[in-house]
C-alpha cells in the first residue's frame, strides 16, 4: 500500500475510527456520477474542518465540476480586514473535492498553486472547480474562486492522484 493509499483510506475513515457505510464497497465509499445535493452533503459532512470549521458549503456537484461556497466571517479575517489566503485556499480545495471525488472512488492532491487576485469586498466566497483532464491515475484542475459582487478572488491549479484506478 502506497502513502497515497493510506491517505485515501484516512480521508474516508470516520470520526470516530469506523468506516462509513452506504456503498457497495463499504472500505471505499464512492459518489455516483451525478450525487444528489443530500449524498454530497452526506458524503463530505465528515470533512470537519471545510465543513464545521471554516463553514463550507456545497452548492452543486458532478463527476469533474465542484461548487461550494462560504459566508464570509470575522473569523476569516486577518488582522488588515481582508480574507486569509487559508480560508480562500479551504474552500478552493473544498470544491476540488467534489469536483474530483463525484464518480471516483478516492482521490488525493499531489499539488495546488494558488494566486491571488484581489481581495474580496463582499460577504460570501464562491469557488467553481472544473476538471481540465481527468486522467486514469492523475487528473488536472482549475478551480476559480469569486466573491458575490463577481470579483475574480483567486485561482488555483490542482493536480491529484487516484490511488485505485477508476473503473470504466
Amino acid at each position: 500500500m502506497t502513502e497515497a493509499d493510506d491517505r485515501a483510506a484516512m480521508i474516508a475513515t470516520t470520526a470516530d475510527g469506523a468506516r462509513p457505510t452506504g456503498s457497495s464497497d463499504a472500505q471505499h465509499p464512492r459518489l455516483p456520477d451525478y450525487p444528489t445535493l443530500a449524498e454530497m452533503e452526506a458524503f463530505f459532512r465528515r470533512d470537519t474542518f471545510a465543513y464545521d470549521r471554516a463553514g463550507c458549503r456545497i452548492v452543486e456537484g458532478w463527476i469533474g465540476h465542484g461548487v461550494c461556497e462560504m459566508e464570509i466571517t470575522a473569523g476569516h479575517l486577518n488582522a488588515e480586514g481582508h480574507v486569509m489566503g487559508g480560508a480562500i485556499f479551504t474552500l478552493a480545495d473544498y470544491a476540488f473535492a467534489v469536483a474530483t471525488m463525484c464518480g471516483a472512488s478516492a482521490s488525493v492532491s499531489l499539488s495546488s498553486t494558488i494566486e491571488f487576485m484581489t481581495s474580496s469586498r463582499g460577504t460570501k466566497l464562491i469557488a467553481t472547480a472544473d476538471v481540465d483532464k481527468p486522467g486514469r491515475r492523475v487528473g488536472f484542475y482549475t478551480i476559480e474562486v469569486r466573491d458575490d459582487q463577481g470579483a475574480h478572488i483567486a485561482k488555483v491549479v490542482t493536480t491529484c492522484y487516484h490511488p485505485r484506478s477508476q473503473q470504466a
